[in-house]
């Protein structure tokens, strides 16, 4: 394997654990929106529907950034398991300002593994990728800076 091939096979590493963590992200998010209560429910319910929907947008583009690298990525529930930095989240009972804490720390984790896929597209030479990711970064900032503010409010 040359040094391109380890470069671009470290990337698609990266971009599996960020599309592990955005499924993960995605479903937690909507877990949230289905089982948030209180006298902020519709505005909540919205926002976290909201940022799912944004969260599912982007794994596609992740998972096609790994096929264009010539590597493998994500087959199943168990491989997203196995990959994920975002802890699943089955409490049967979260008041709406946990779920927000929670989700707000998700998506810096998110954050911070772009910023390692970002890296590693540059070591790669992938131009594409490491523009894309910056999009990605921005998405997750903003969702990350609005649940902050929203808990704020509480």
């Amino acid at each position: 394997m040359t040094t391109g091939d380890n470069a671009r096979k470290a990337l698609a590493e990266a971009l599996n654990v960020v599309l592990a963590d955005s499924f993960a992200l995605y479903f937690k998010t909507k877990n949230f929106h289905w089982h948030v209560s209180g006298p902020h429910f519709r505005e909540y319910h919205l926002l976290f529907d909201e940022q799912a929907a944004q969260i599912l947008l982007t794994t596609d583009a992740i998972a096609e950034r790994v096929r264009k690298n010539g590597q493998r990525t994500l087959t199943s529930i168990g491989d997203i398991s196995k990959r994920q930095n975002i802890a699943d989240n089955d409490a049967e009972k979260l008041s709406a300002t946990q779920m927000l804490i929670e989700l707000r720390q998700d998506n810096l984790t998110l954050i911070a593994n772009l910023r390692v896929a970002k890296e590693l597209a540059g070591d790669a030479g992938d131009n594409a990728t490491d523009g894309i990711i910056d999009d990605w970064t921005d998405q997750a900032e903003q969702r990350a800076w609005f649940l902050l503010e929203t808990v704020q409010n509480d």
